[in-house]
């Protein structure tokens, strides 16, 4: 490591009360194996390296992304790093083995102690650090399914909780079963439907957020203005609304405020993107660690650089209303997401 990587070493948070201590951005590890189109797996595995140097120590994947093998794929990097880095991954989501275009979501008990012995295998570790409930089961009440988790760290399988995409009335059952170091989410420019109900919550409860796809699956990037048009065949994207048709234009619009703080700034749009993100631990009052996801080492060097990118309160401003103006839903079946539940 470079005495400038040394001094450009991302600042350090807690995660919940007594949560692990991570570097202030995690990595999204998913397009590694899965949804964004083709990998070059040895650019993939030095990014990895790559962000292990800037400070980056949580590294996030689920059993669900290329079912299971993204935890493969990241199980050298583990091992080789055990002790520097904290591992997320998740369970509950599956496959329909009778549909593979739709997804079963299983909080049963019996499933996760199934869902843990597999993530265990597949990555090469006795413990994980940071095991996530990856969607709600309605038909299983959270405090069942908290409580299997709870098991779970009892038995030393897991040393920390979290959820993802839970409203604010469940983390507060969840906390009354066992501590919950984090709560996924979607949260961004585009996405702030969470600070109605589970940011007060968490941060009340001294939960963690873990904004998932903070650079809005890369459109605030502006890498692609339309998923039909500029994305490949087997990219997801292609299959969510605010990407396609009249909505990625309406929505491609609205980058305009994010261009103009960007160029005046010498920074990129994904560094002021990822800015507004990492400032809402300030506006809110709580540890906020998003996990922007790529496979490019220089790229993760931007997204690094982002955590001491400060905006003043006049572009807070400016960023404001764009949420509220943003075409199309974040899936096209929203039943997966919290947002119907708040």
């Amino acid at each position: 490591m470079s005495m400038s990587d040394e001094k450009n070493k991302i600042e350090k948070v807690r995660l919940g009360t007594d949560g692990p201590e991570v570097g202030v951005q995690g990595l999204g590890c998913m397009g590694m194996s899965f949804a964004y189109g083709p990998t070059d797996a040895d650019e993939a595995r030095a990014t990895l390296e790559r962000a292990l140097e800037l400070g980056i120590t949580l590294y996030d994947t689920a059993d669900a992304y290329a079912a299971g093998e993204n935890e493969k794929f990241l199980a050298p990097f583990f091992r080789s790093h055990r002790d520097e880095v904290v591992i997320a991954t998740k369970f509950a989501l599956a496959v329909d083995p009778r549909d593979p275009t739709k997804r079963i979501i299983n909080n049963d008990p019996a499933y996760i102690r199934q869902c843990i012995e597999g993530s265990l295998q597949r990555l090469g570790v006795d413990e994980i650090d940071l095991y996530y409930m990856h969607r709600r089961d309605v038909n299983v009440p959270i405090e069942e399914t908290v409580g299997a988790m709870a098991e779970l760290v009892r038995e030393g399988k897991v040393k920390h909780l979290g959820l993802s995409e839970v409203t604010g009335g469940e983390l507060r059952a969840a906390q009354a079963v066992h501590p919950i170091a984090a709560v996924q989410s979607e949260w961004s420019l585009f996405s702030r439907d969470i600070e109605a109900g589970v940011v007060p919550a968490a941060r009340e409860l001294g939960v963690a957020l873990v904004p998932y796809s903070p650079l809005g699956r890369g459109f605030l990037t502006g890498s692609f203005t339309s998923a039909e048009k500029d994305l490949t065949e087997d990219d997801f994207r292609r299959n969510q609304p605010r990407f396609n048709g009249d909505n990625a234009a309406t929505n491609a619009s609205l980058l305009d405020p994010v261009r103009k703080l960007a160029e005046g700034r010498n920074a990129t749009l994904g560094q002021v993107a990822l800015a507004w993100v990492q400032q809402q631990a300030q506006v809110h009052g709580l540890a906020v660690v998003p996990i922007p996801g790529t496979r490019k080492p220089t790229r993760v060097e931007e997204n690094a650089a982002a955590t001491r990118l400060l905006l003043t309160d006049t572009e807070m401003d400016l960023l404001e209303p764009i949420a509220g103006r943003v075409a199309g839903g974040r899936y096209a079946d929203m039943t997966f997401t919290s947002a119907g539940r708040e």
